[in-house]
């Protein structure tokens, strides 16, 4: 049976698959830790075993070798030269991991992709975006990412960076959080879940709450949990009503940890996006459907299309 591997490089986790070519069936699945405390070169070595693992099980399993492989990874991505070019988490710096992929599976093709990018394509093609010629993928969890679908693809940028509204500037002034990327008041500062995890323990004196403990005190009518959230929730709606008023998308989708808390996140999201707009026209606010399993499914799809378009330069094409 003809079949893909995929790899969803976290920075604590490992989520790998063996996908059919004609659907989105996880034929097998794993997890594996990634291994980071024991440094750069091991994580790349577990990776390699792993996909070597899986290549082999293919072949026992399912009578052929696989035919491809998807890989997605944090950081700055080069997929043009299939380069992890920068991921503080891992430890990396201009990684060749797509040509290190390919020799070890004996030179089948690879395809590397940003993790937030390729969560984005699966979303697109088969979960909530499915059908839209226009979605934003906007997933909230330690940062804020984004992948902005347009026609059928999912757009990299000249440099590899679109799509990266977590570090839009909300707030300005001294009194401005300074962000990781080095500026201040950037959306992921104010927004993400570990930024509501870093306010509610603070108001709440409790050092270990975090962003899903504010979203129950929330639901349970606690004022001071409601104050965090909803200035959450205005920092949001106004990166929000950038990324709209630049991109028109017909579909925004919410995803990541944050996007669990359902309508106690939706409802009030969808109000102050809606405060905000002027002669824009408000999109279909929904959230993600596939969890966590978007970027080992995008990771899929990214093999998959190398077996049908292997040329594609600097876009992740969506064909179906």
């Amino acid at each position: 049976m003809k079949h893909v591997i995929a790899l969803d490089v976290g920075g604590t986790g490992i989520k790998a698959a063996l996908i059919g070519d004609a659907d989105t069936r996880l034929l097998h699945e794993t997890r594996r830790p990634t291994g980071r405390a024991r440094g750069p070169e091991a994580v790349v070595e577990g990776i390699l075993d792993l996909a070597a693992e899986l290549y082999a099980l293919g072949e026992k399993e399912l009578g052929e070798p696989p035919a491809a492989a998807g890989a997605a990874v944090p950081g700055i991505v080069d997929t043009r030269t299939g380069t992890a070019v920068y991921a503080a988490n891992l430890g990396w710096r201009d990684l060749p991991l797509r040509d290190l992929l390919s020799r070890r599976l004996g030179g089948i093709p690879v395809a590397l992709g940003h993790d937030a990018r390729t969560a984005g394509l699966a979303e697109g093609r088969v979960g909530a975006g499915r059908g839209a010629d226009r979605f934003l993928f906007v997933p909230l969890g330690t940062g804020i990412a984004g992948a902005i679908g347009i026609d059928g693809r999912v757009e990299e940028g000249a440099n590899g960076s679109a799509g990266e509204i977590g570090h839009i500037a909300v707030r300005r002034g001294p009194d401005a959080p300074v962000c990781g990327c080095g500026a201040r008041g950037c959306l992921e500062t104010l927004a993400s879940a570990a930024a509501i995890g870093r306010a509610w323990a603070e108001a709440s004196g409790n050092a270990t709450a975090d962003a899903a403990d504010c979203a129950r005190a929330v639901e349970a009518g606690d004022p001071a949990a409601a104050r965090v959230w909803q200035d959450a929730i205005d920092a949001l709606a106004d990166g929000l009503v950038t990324g709209l008023t630049l991109l028109d998308p017909r579909t925004l989708i919410i995803g990541g940890g944050l996007a669990e808390a359902g309508e106690t996140l939706f409802r009030p999201l969808r109000a102050a996006v809606a405060e905000r707009v002027t002669f824009q026209k408000i999109p279909l606010i929904v959230p993600a459907a596939l969890g966590d399993t978007a970027g080992c499914l995008g990771a899929g799809l990214l093999a998959r299309d190398l077996l049908s378009a292997p040329d594609t330069p600097n876009t992740t094409e969506v064909t179906g």
